[in-house]
C-alpha cells in the first residue's frame, strides 16, 4: 500500500480520461462523498471542489452561492451513472435541504457525454432534457415523500484547495510519504486513480479494487 512503484503502476493501468465519462454531485461537506464514491467499482478518479453558483473565484471561506461537490470520472463499463444516482441518493437525506448553501444537496446533469465537459463544465441551459437528468429525475421519483435535493444542469466545478483533495489520505503520513517518494505532486494526487482508493480505504471502506494498488 506505501510502495510507490505500486501507486504508480496502478495509476498507468487506469482508463484515461478520455475512456471514462463524469458525474458531479453536491451532498453535503465534500470529504465524506470523496470517500464514499472512491470506494465504489468503476470510479476512477475523485476531485472535490464548488460547483452550482455563480461566483467566479470561490474559495473554502468565500464560496459565494456556490454548493460543495464531488466529480468522479468512471468507468461505464463497469458501473453506470444511474448506479452513482442511487450512491449519492443513499448518502444524503433528499427530504431535507440544509439552509446554508455551501452544504445544500444537488444532482447535477450534463447535456454532453461527460468525459470532457466536467474538465471545462460546458452544458446547456437547463430546460432542456437529457439522459442524465431523466435518470436522475426517475430516481427521486421512487421516493415516497416530498424531495428537496434539486436536479441542475452543471454550468462548471471549480476545484477546491489541495488540502481539500483526499483529505483522509493526507492525514496518513505513511500513504502521503508514498505518494511525495513516487514524485507526485499535489495535483497529481488529487488525479491519481490509486489516491482515490486509498483515500476511502484508510477512511474505513470496504474497496473493491485495493487489492491492485496492494500487489
Amino acid at each position: 500500500m506505501t510502495d510507490p512503484d505500486d501507486i504508480r503502476a496502478f495509476d498507468t493501468a487506469a482508463p484515461t480520461r478520455e475512456d471514462t465519462e463524469t458525474a458531479t454531485f453536491a451532498l453535503g461537506c465534500f470529504w465524506g462523498p470523496d470517500v464514499t464514491f472512491g470506494a465504489v467499482e468503476g470510479v476512477v478518479r475523485t476531485r472535490v471542489g464548488y460547483a452550482g453558483g455563480t461566483h467566479e473565484n470561490p474559495t473554502y471561506h468565500d464560496l459565494g452561492d456556490h454548493s460543495e461537490a464531488i466529480q468522479v470520472d468512471y468507468d461505464p463499463a463497469v458501473v453506470s451513472f444511474a448506479s452513482l444516482v442511487d450512491v449519492a441518493v443513499a448518502n444524503h437525506d433528499p427530504r431535507r435541504q440544509p439552509r446554508k448553501r455551501q452544504y445544500q444537496s444537488v444532482l447535477f446533469f450534463e447535456s454532453g457525454s461527460g468525459s470532457e465537459s466536467e474538465r471545462e463544465g460546458e452544458v446547456d441551459g437547463g430546460g432542456e432534457s437529457t439522459p442524465e437528468k431523466e435518470t436522475i429525475e426517475a430516481r427521486l421519483a421512487e421516493i415516497p415523500v416530498t424531495v428537496e435535493t434539486r436536479v441542475e444542469p452543471l454550468d462548471g466545478f471549480l476545484l477546491a484547495e489541495d488540502y481539500h483533495q483526499k483529505y483522509n489520505l493526507r492525514s496518513d503520513r505513511a500513504l502521503l510519504s508514498a505518494f511525495e517518494a513516487a514524485d507526485y505532486d499535489d495535483a497529481a494526487i488529487r488525479d491519481s486513480p490509486a489516491a482515490a482508493k486509498l483515500n476511502a480505504a484508510v477512511a474505513g471502506k470496504d474497496v473493491p479494487d485495493i487489492a491492485r494498488v496492494e500487489q
